[in-house]
This record gives structure tokens, C-alpha cells and sequence, in this order.
């Protein structure tokens, strides 16, 4: 149930941001998330899947939610997030 990717499952792993910045989403490598709000480190925290392009998402209290990256972009519920590119 690691977060692993493999070739057949969308590379998800990085921060993904809402245009305004206020929602931080970090994707690790080992399945964990840690989702920022604002100035609030570490809002929500759990664990995630890939399957396809497809995210299940479990939180360290037991809330449940998805998501999907379309066209590189990744809707998670009702929020819209972009990959974080890191500057050179």
C-alpha cells in the first residue's frame, strides 16, 4: 500500500500547490502526505495510493478522499493543484 510508482501509475510524487499558494500538498515517496493550509504546517497527514492516474488518500484520522491528475494537473475533491516546479 506503499505510494510506489510504477510504470503503468502517473508520477505523482513532489509538491503540488493551488494557484493562489494557500494549499500545499507535498507527495512523498513512501506513500505519505503532508498537506499545508496557509501558515498551518501539517494540516492533514496520511498516507496515499496511486492507481493509474487515480488517488486514494487515507488521513492519519481516518477521513477518506481522491483524486485525479488530468493533464498534468491534480483534482483532489474540490481543490485544483499545479506541480511545484523547483527553481534552477
Amino acid at each position: 500500500m506503499a505510494g510506489t510508482v510504477e510504470s503503468d501509475h502517473v508520477d505523482v510524487v513532489g509538491t503540488w500547490v493551488t494557484a493562489d499558494g494557500h494549499i500545499r500538498q507535498e507527495l512523498l515517496p513512501n506513500g505519505r502526505y503532508d498537506e499545508a493550509r496557509g501558515e498551518r504546517r501539517s494540516a492533514y497527514t496520511g498516507r496515499y495510493t496511486v492507481t493509474g492516474s487515480h488517488l486514494d488518500y487515507v488521513d492519519d484520522t481516518g477521513f477518506t478522499a481522491t483524486g485525479d491528475i488530468r493533464d498534468g494537473v491534480l483534482y483532489h475533491e474540490h481543490l485544483v493543484l499545479y506541480r511545484e516546479q523547483k527553481s534552477s
